[in-house]
């Protein structure tokens, strides 16, 4: 079956000529129509994607096809597109068609990799959650157990992904919303070092936090994946500068020999794992904690050291968040107003009534929570005790990252500090929503490269571990990841009722 299959394995396919792009296309297609009460995807075009396909399968013909060439694939509905609406799953732009393709987009599709679009998948709102119950236009359901989230705000992406409704996935990472949700449905996820993927055409949150990764069944596929998204951009100002760069390039090597050192029996001896201990302490579901201290057993088995750490700023990243990233997303989000493009509220009567109506009536409930937090925290009297002071925390997590990382080549700890909760369950306590990012948050606001992997079952219940690691280091995480799953299976298992 092609949805069981990795990129690998269907690039192969299709340069053998065992499988046609349009054919895997509309069993992609034919499986998001099947599964449709999933809601994993906010706009399908058919015809924009086996058009796609049909171009894809004449390079492939001539020869001049590249190893993503004619597989279908899923963004995030964050990323603008010529050919499907896009909407950040909000009201305020349930209509909108771009004019022009987010760089991801461009550089994934027919011009670029050769991918094909499959659709545009569901979030929450303006990528503002961790349930993907913000959406405006109904949360997806996680394929493991329909009563549970996906996790979010890219939980679109991972339920097209984790129920083969889609080979892999696009996401973007402000807080988690990439790893957050791998976690829960049981995949591969990279948030990338902030500025390696170019943000042009992603409908900005939190400017500098937002980062686009991502999602797919292994590290390997990841590895594929980010060969074709990174790279500088110069229509985006914080895109990095830096030489292309092959994230395969390390898979399947020994951690001493990627160093330069002599080569080890062990494929991971050499590689020194920090456990930061605030990321098992109070908060984290001994279950949860019994299977990740099993997958550093794993790591010391594959010849790796483990060295425990300590970083204490780490547990004030969710107020430290909840201050800078509505700070941004009140300057961002300032745009939809009813005059230049998106939703406009009826006959308003004059121009605060136009702003008051347009805005009230086009966002939903937890996007107005962080505006006001935003607006707030920007505002004279309270910008220096809060926004300010946010910002020298900030500084001092950075650092403290930098000191763990002389001690250490990774960090590794849990993804999330439970498995996928019961939809609704969360809804009406959007503190307890937040700390559900507790593990992930710190990684944003220091704009480190961090993966999540699966490590296990609770209860039929997927979850991840992370690894996190120093800037520009994604080509050894996806090697220390992959290593990893050469060892186990958990990656490999699939929902069931989904074949």
């Amino acid at each position: 079956m092609w949805h069981q299959k990795t990129l690998t394995e269907l690039s192969e396919a299709l340069s053998t000529g065992k499988v046609t792009s349009v054919e895997l296309t509309d069993h992609f297609l034919n499986r998001i129509l099947h599964f449709a009460d999933l809601n994993a995807f906010l706009d399908v075009n058919n015809d924009f994607s086996r058009k796609q396909a049909q171009i894809a399968d004449e390079k492939i013909k001539s020869g001049k096809a590249g190893p993503l060439t004619g597989i279908p694939l899923a963004h995030k509905d964050v990323f603008v597109t010529r050919e499907w609406r896009s909407t950040a799953a909000s009201n305020m732009l349930e209509n909108y068609v771009s004019p022009f393709d987010a760089s991801v987009v461009e550089r994934l599709g027919p011009d670029g990799a050769g991918m094909v679009c499959l659709g545009k998948t569901n979030m929450d709102e303006f990528a503002m959650g961790s349930s993907n119950e913000n959406s405006a236009f109904g949360y997806s359901f996680n394929p493991w157990d329909i009563d549970r989230v996906p996790g979010g705000s890219s939980g679109g992406s991972a339920v097209a992904v984790a129920a083969g409704l889609a080979p892999a996935a696009t996401g973007t990472d402000t807080g988690g919303s990439i790893r957050q949700p791998a976690s829960f449905c049981g995949l591969t996820g990279l948030k990338p070092t902030y500025g390696r993927v170019s943000r042009f055409g992603m409908i900005a949150y939190a400017s500098s936090l937002d980062q686009a990764g991502p999602m797919a069944k292994n590290a390997k596929d990841c590895a594929l994946l980010m060969n074709a998204m990174g790279g500088h951009d110069p229509r985006d100002s914080t895109s990095l500068d830096m030489p292309a760069e092959n994230y395969s390039r390390h898979l399947g090597q020994n951690w001493a020999g990627v160093d330069g050192g002599s080569k080890e029996e062990k494929p991971l001896a050499g590689l020194r794992i920090g456990v930061p201990k605030e990321f098992f302490s109070e908060g984290l579901s001994a279950e949860v904690r019994v299977k990740v201290e099993a997958a550093i057993a794993e790591y010391e088995k594959l010849g790796a050291t483990r060295v425990d750490v300590s970083l204490p700023k780490t547990e004030l990243s969710i107020p430290v968040y909840y201050v800078l990233a509505p700070a941004e997303a009140s300057s961002n989000l300032s745009r939809f107003d009813g005059v230049r493009y998106g939703y406009r509220c009826n006959n308003p009567t004059d121009l605060k009534d136009l702003y008051e109506r347009t805005r009230g009536e086009g966002f939903g409930n937890e996007v107005k929570r962080r505006l006001l937090m935003g607006t707030y925290v920007l505002s004279a009297g309270s910008y220096d005790a809060y926004y300010a002071k946010a910002q020298k925390i900030r500084a001092l997590l950075i650092q403290e990252f930098k000191e763990a990382f002389q001690q250490v080549d990774i960090l590794l700890g849990p993804t999330t500090p439970t498995t996928a909760f019961k939809l609704g369950e969360k809804t009406n306590d959007p503190v307890s929503m937040y700390l559900s990012d507790i593990y992930t948050i710190a990684i944003n606001l220091a704009g480190l490269p961090a993966v999540s992997i699966p490590v296990g079952f609770l209860d039929g219940l997927p979850l991840g571990m992370q690894l996190i690691g120093r800037p520009f280091t994604e080509a050894k995480l996806l090697n220390a990841a992959h290593r990893y799953q050469q060892a186990t299976d958990w990656h490999q298992r699939r929902p069931g009722g989904i074949e």
